[in-house]
């Protein structure tokens, strides 16, 4: 998967920061590879480097299993909240 300009630009800006490449690929979803080829100078030698401002958080990022539990664990805590509100709903509504 190839990394758009602007994307190379953050990868750059994060490698300066000192981010790891792993903690990096694992935030764009991509192969180490990718990142290696951008902190070598292979890919992408003409785009500047985003400023420290405009970088995401400093990692590690949760991939894979992780990012699948959580996932998995915030639609339970929306299924249960719309039932929550479902409840005060009928609560509220007006006796005849």
């Amino acid at each position: 998967m190839a990394l758009s300009e602007g994307e190379i630009a953050t990868v750059k800006g994060m490698l300066l920061r000192g981010d790891r490449q792993h903690d990096i690929a694992a935030y764009f979803g991509v192969n180490g590879g990718r990142i290696a080829e951008i902190s070598t100078g292979q890919t992408g030698s003409s785009v500047a480097a985003s400023p420290t401002g405009d970088l995401p958080p400093a990692g590690p990022y949760m991939a894979g299993r992780s990012a699948l539990r959580a996932r998995d664990t915030l639609i339970a805590l929306r299924d249960l909240i719309e039932e929550t509100i479902n409840d005060i709903d009928l609560y509220e509504e007006p006796k005849e």
